[in-house]
């Protein structure tokens, strides 16, 4: 080294203690060298590198990585096993503060990086501050599309790789700029993944998901959506290597196929529960899953519209899905009613299933389904435009003492023809607890009747969007219900009026926890005075956009059983300040209220009720 060099950096560490802030001549009045920079900023990488691994305190290393980015990154690139561990002459590895330099490895810290918030510095530091922390277990990472060029690299997941060999769980949605090289470092580093994510990773192909096959053999969770590179290859390093896989879900990935899936399923026996959208898979695949799947116990398919109906009857009928317990379907052309009753034939343990926009499914299929299947107690469907009243009142009465709840969602092929129906010929559901049926306009009076007496023991009823449905339909299944009604939705059954909530309040004010109301515009004061003298264990009510008064509030804070919690108001037109002194008595319970939308409400009152209902969360 020159000897002016020496000079100099001698001078930076040393100088004389003075009044004021050191600054040196040579930084006042030299203008060439005033952007120096300082001495220990210098020093080559290799030499930082020497010098920071011998702090092997958490502390220490966090303050030493808050000098500046270089000592960051260089603190980032030091793996666990190379930081020194010095031992004093008595032998004990404790440090003056008490603090261990046994580093734990439990994994029980989670971080997330969102956004702009999702860079390699803020990975580094992660990297480096967990480390003496109990280490990273859990590691989510959220990009922006938005962010090019400022976004998370491979550099940042080396860091992570290097400092948190304990991570378990690894999520990136939105990174195009980590690459195979980054996951492979992970792989490299980190054995103990267990799930990994993987969401719009345009740049991750079939390298890096079977480097993490083959050094992470504890993987029990794959999830992968649209990554357009990863293919058939990938799947099959995982199928090679992951025999804990239990978990596997691909949305949106054109390269994999029917080869990748057909070999994950055959080598990977632990798998329970599998979610495959929008794939190029053919009829195969499913013959697979029902032949091999013996441990499937969720299956969820959507946009699958290279399989058809053969497809689903193989894999009802290969029988191997024996532990099936809920059976998603959406968006699958080749659902039909063949393939629907051999599912039910082939799968004796299934409890649920959720039809939606399987537009070839019948009266018929559904019938024998229900027939079939001896243990199902959850069935929903959805924009099944085919099926019927009648395949619904024949589902119902075949489900017998099995079947629990019901829904069913713009269904546009009900219409309300159950006159010609004869109960004679059809069995009671005594096991239903829940019914729903939301915006299905062509149920009506008729049908409702009808399913009030073959399920006496309704607890949950929701009737949400059912303008054809009046009084007349209505009260015979609240008069039929023995069990006692709990929760109750009438939103938007706009042919409703009091007389229907006086029954209900009269009948099963006993058990009646919430109740909406909302959009019933034909409600007035008079269901509130009957709510008030029979609803003693409501705790939610909504009579939103309802032709409720002043009056009728009046009505509800006079009653002294009465504990509502929350209540909704909103876009009732009719009321006034003068509610101000009702809300304040009901306060005493209410822990939630919605004011929205009530024009007749000053804000000076909604200003007020703040100030003396001061646990309650107010909306105005």
């Amino acid at each position: 080294m020159e000897l002016a060099q020496l000079c100099s950096i001698a001078g930076d560490v040393y100088s004389p203690a003075c009044k004021r802030a050191r600054i040196s001549s040579s930084f006042a009045f030299n203008s060439g060298e005033s952007n120096r920079q300082p001495s220990i900023e210098i020093l080559p990488d290799e030499c930082l590198f020497e010098i920071l691994r011998r702090i092997p305190g958490g502390k220490e290393r966090g303050a030493c990585a808050s000098v500046s980015k270089k000592w960051l990154l260089v603190l980032s690139s030091i793996r666990r096993s190379e930081i020194c561990k010095p031992v004093s002459s008595c032998g004990d590895v404790e440090m003056e503060s008490g603090e261990s330099l046994e580093f734990e490895d439990d994994g029980c810290l989670t971080r997330s990086l969102e956004g702009k918030k999702a860079t390699d510095l803020r990975l580094a530091a992660i990297a480096v501050g967990t480390s003496s922390r109990g280490g990273l277990g859990k590691l989510c990472i959220r990009g922006n599309h938005n962010s090019s060029g400022y976004g998370v690299t491979d550099l940042g997941l080396s860091a992570i790789a290097r400092g948190c060999p304990s991570l378990r769980t690894l999520s990136l949605w939105n990174v195009p700029m980590v690459s195979d090289k980054g996951l492979s470092a992970i792989a490299k580093e980190c054995h103990s993944i267990e799930k990994l994510d993987l969401c719009h990773c345009p740049s991750i192909t079939d390298e890096g998901l079977a480097a993490i096959a083959g050094n992470c053999p504890n993987l029990s969770s794959l999830s992968i959506e649209s990554c357009s590179r990863i293919g058939n290859a990938g799947l099959q390093a995982v199928a090679k290597f992951c025999p804990k896989l239990q978990s596997l879900s691909i949305k949106d990935c054109p390269l994999i196929g029917d080869q990748g899936l057909s070999a994950l399923f055959s080598s990977s026996p632990a798998i329970s529960k599998v979610k495959l959208q929008s794939l190029n898979i053919t009829d195969f695949s499913l013959a697979v899953i029902g032949y091999y799947g013996r441990a499937v116990t969720s299956l969820v398919l959507t946009g699958l519209q290279f399989v058809s109906e053969k497809g689903f009857w193989v894999m009802g009928s290969a029988k191997g899905l024996e532990k099936l317990a809920s059976l998603v379907i959406t968006s699958c052309r080749g659902t039909t009613d063949v393939g629907l009753e051999a599912i039910a034939k082939g799968c004796p343990s299934l409890k649920q299933i959720c039809l939606r926009k399987c537009s070839f499914v019948s009266d018929n299929g559904l019938v024998s389904f229900t027939k079939s299947a001896g243990c199902l107690e959850s069935l929903q469907l959805e924009e099944c435009n085919r099926v019927t009243e009648s395949g619904i009142i024949g589902a119902i009465s075949n489900c017998g003492a099995k079947l629990k709840s019901l829904s069913l969602v713009r269904c546009m092929g009900i219409k309300d023809t159950a006159s010609g129906i004869s109960l004679s010929s059809l069995s009671q559901c005594s096991s239903l607890r829940s019914l729903s049926i939301k915006n299905c306009p062509g149920f009506g009076s008729l049908g409702l009747a009808l399913v009030g007496n073959l399920c006496p023991q309704l607890q949950h009823l929701e009737l949400s969007g059912l303008h054809g449905v009046t009084d007349a339909g209505l009260l015979p299944l609240l008069q039929s219900c023995n069990a006692g009604l709990e929760k109750v939705n009438l939103s938007d059954c706009s042919n409703l009026s009091d007389e229907v909530v006086s029954t209900l309040a009269r009948l099963h004010g006993g058990s009646l926890e919430v109740l909406n109301l909302d959009g019933c515009r034909r409600v007035t004061d008079a269901s509130l005075a009957a709510i008030a003298d029979h609803c003693m264990f409501l705790s939610d009510l909504d009579v939103s956009r309802c032709a409720v008064t002043d009056a009728g509030m009046g009505y509800l804070s006079n009653a002294e059983q009465l504990n509502i919690q929350v209540l909704s108001l909103s876009g009732c037109c009719y009321l006034s300040s003068k509610v101000l002194t009702c809300l304040k008595r009901m306060g005493r319970t209410l822990v939630g209220l919605n004011l929205q939308h009530c024009n007749g409400i000053s804000s000076r009152t909604v200003e007020v009720l703040v100030e003396s209902l001061w646990r309650c969360d107010i909306l105005s």
